[in-house]
């Protein structure tokens, strides 16, 4: 059986300024990094992560695409974590949608895929393998943290 695609697990918010970003969400949310390095702040609002990854580290998560500017082109993504990402991808596929990357294993010990909606908002479906590369975080993204066990 596969997992339904109903529950959104993380957010990444593409940022050009990564310590104002991480301000706001504190000063606004009371919301503080449960994950963070010099180009990320991973923030854990209940059931939901909000990433907010630097513009210039978002191209990997988001190819073939690059991230836009402040007025054009994506500057977040979706994650939603599954159990069988191959299998989720084939459901998709059956439903038309295109699949722009993946399925693929990550060295951060996730196997992804990514596809867009049609008004161009980046979505990553994401399992967690268990296998890493040395010094790889295992998230969906290189920076937010794993779902649980």
């Amino acid at each position: 059986m596969t997992s339904p695609l109903k529950r959104v697990s993380a957010i990444s918010l593409f940022v050009d300024d990564l310590a104002a970003a991480k301000a706001f969400y504190r000063s606004v949310f009371d919301a503080e990094p449960v994950f963070e390095d010099e180009v990320s702040a991973a923030l854990e609002f209940d059931n939901l992560i909000v990433n907010l990854l630097c513009v210039g580290s978002a191209g990997e998560i988001i190819e073939p695409h690059a991230p836009g500017g402040r007025d054009a082109g994506s500057r977040f993504q979706f994650s939603v974590w599954v159990e069988d990402v191959d299998a989720v991808c084939t459901r998709l596929r059956e439903r038309g949608v295109a699949l722009l990357a993946g399925p693929k294993d990550r060295p951060w010990g996730m196997r992804t895929a990514n596809f867009v909606d049609p008004a161009g908002h980046s979505w990553e479906v994401a399992q967690k393998t268990g296998t890493r590369a040395t010094g790889a975080a295992i998230s969906p993204s290189p920076r937010i943290p794993a779902p649980p066990s």
